[in-house]
């Protein structure tokens, strides 16, 4: 399932002559585009210095610069391409509709048969409405919970750093420049696994609460049925239950988190491994409140969505490949798998080089997370750039795990090795100082202040 790079392709050769075809483009962006690049965390200042600048094409799990180096790469477009880059069954799908036209006057037949796939195994997806990225769906979400309750406020799981480019989350974050108070006043936010901490807030603030929205599992599994609890507590107030399934949906199980864990919400939002990086994203739910979105009720209407994109064929055809690969060849199980050798190889070579204290990989196996501390044990920002740098000169791009089915054993055990051979250097980090190894600025959080 790998796709390795060609006869004689150049490896990866990081800190490029400032002359080279790579940082001509660079200046360009940074130039024309306000921080260099169309998503925060594409940013400069979420790399290390010796990362490629930019990337121009992906095969598999691999992808290349403009000057011709290769990259093992497990960010994967930001966790999007679950099956690989130019996946062929999915590109097959998506030539046929480019050649029939991608946007029409009225609906296309298409918009109506990924609708009913979805229908068919997400168990809320009663009804659904299409967009283009995971904002806009998870807006339309709150919006939607808002008109169906007649309530203003909404509670959000701020475990998870991010819902919406929208003012009613970003509100919520440092970086809330040109968010009105007023509207950041109307998001109330409480910790994953602590259902007291969200009981607390229906009781300061009682039939206030339009929904509790979540992604129902990040770096940490729910315990103690926290989900059916969050869910029983919604409804106990009267409401709205959102799952925000970008990242689990599909990844985690062909049915989402939900099916998973036996949780259905009463909307739910999808979009990354959806579309194998193509621009589709959901807004799934139950008929009682998708209708108001709809022309079949005499109720006040709602603007749900409408966007000109927002059911661009050849993205719904690509979600449709998609999701036929991933039922067919059991794609999150075999990422499980992929997942926990990845997991237990990482914490196996760190007991080995006694950092079982300062390296940990954790979290599900179909999106493990690396967790790093310093000398003191506090979770480092510093360590992890590190990490990131000795991974760049080992040809590896990996911001963060997101493993596709287009890894292999083989891409797993060259990154453990890379991991292992990484260790020393860890150490002599703790031992002589971060500065004496780290070769450029720490990378810092997408939300802050100030840059």
């Amino acid at each position: 399932m790998s796709a390795a790079g060609g006869e004689g392709e150049m490896l990866a050769q990081p800190g490029r002559t400032a002359g080279s075809k790579m940082a001509a483009w660079h200046r360009r962006a940074l130039e024309l585009v306000p921080g260099g690049a169309h998503t925060y965390s594409k940013g400069d200042d979420q790399f290390p210095r010796n990362a490629p600048a930019l990337i121009e094409r992906g095969q598999g799990c691999y992808c290349w610069d403009p000057d011709g180096g290769r990259w093992l790469d497990f960010g994967m477009g930001l966790r999007s391409v679950i099956l690989g880059h130019a996946y062929e069954p999915v590109l097959v799908r998506v030539r046929a509709e480019l050649e029939r036209g991608s946007n029409f006057t009225r609906p296309s037949p298409l918009e109506g048969e990924l609708a009913e796939r979805l229908r068919a195994l997400i168990p809320c997806a009663e009804m659904t409405k299409f967009a283009k990225n995971g904002s806009d769906v998870t807006t339309a979400a709150t919006r939607l919970a808002r008109a169906y309750t007649g309530r203003d406020l909404i509670a959000a799981c701020h475990t998870n750093p991010f819902y919406s480019f929208d003012d009613w989350w970003i509100g919520t974050t440092p970086m809330a420049a040109g968010v009105p108070e007023s509207i950041r006043q109307l998001t109330l936010t409480f910790p994953y696994n602590d259902l007291p901490a969200a009981e607390a807030l229906f009781e300061r603030h009682p039939g206030r609460i339009a929904a509790i929205i979540i992604e129902p599992v990040a770096s940490e599994p729910p315990q103690s049925d926290f989900l059916g609890r969050l869910s029983a507590l919604a409804h106990r107030h009267g409401a709205v239950l959102i799952f925000d399934e970008m990242i689990s949906g599909f990844r985690f199980h062909e049915r989402g988190a939900q099916g998973l864990y036996g949780v259905t919400p009463d909307l739910a939002t999808f979009g990354k491994a959806m579309g194998n990086g193509f621009s589709v994203a959901a807004l799934c739910g139950k008929r009682e409140l998708m209708r108001l979105g709809g022309l079949d009720h005499d109720q006040a209407r709602v603007f749900l969505m409408s966007a000109t994109h927002g059911a661009e064929t050849h993205a719904l055809a690509a979600a449709l490949a998609t999701l036929a690969v991933i039922e067919a060849h059991a794609v999150p199980r075999r990422l499980s798998q992929l997942g926990q050798r990845l997991i237990e190889g990482c914490n196996r070579a760190a007991a080995g080089a006694n950092l079982a204290r300062h390296i940990r990989a954790v979290g599900h196996a179909n999106s493990p997370v690396l967790v790093f501390r310093d000398e003191d044990e506090k979770v480092s920002a510093g360590f992890r750039t590190l990490f990131m740098q000795e991974m760049v000169k080992a040809g590896i791009l990996i911001p963060y795990v997101a493993i596709s089915y287009s890894h292999s054993e083989a891409e797993i055990d060259q990154f453990l090795g890379a991991f292992a051979a990484f260790l020393p250097t860890y150490r002599r980090a703790m031992e002589r100082g971060l500065s004496t190894v780290l070769e450029g600025p720490v990378v810092k959080p997408v939300f802050r202040r100030f840059n």
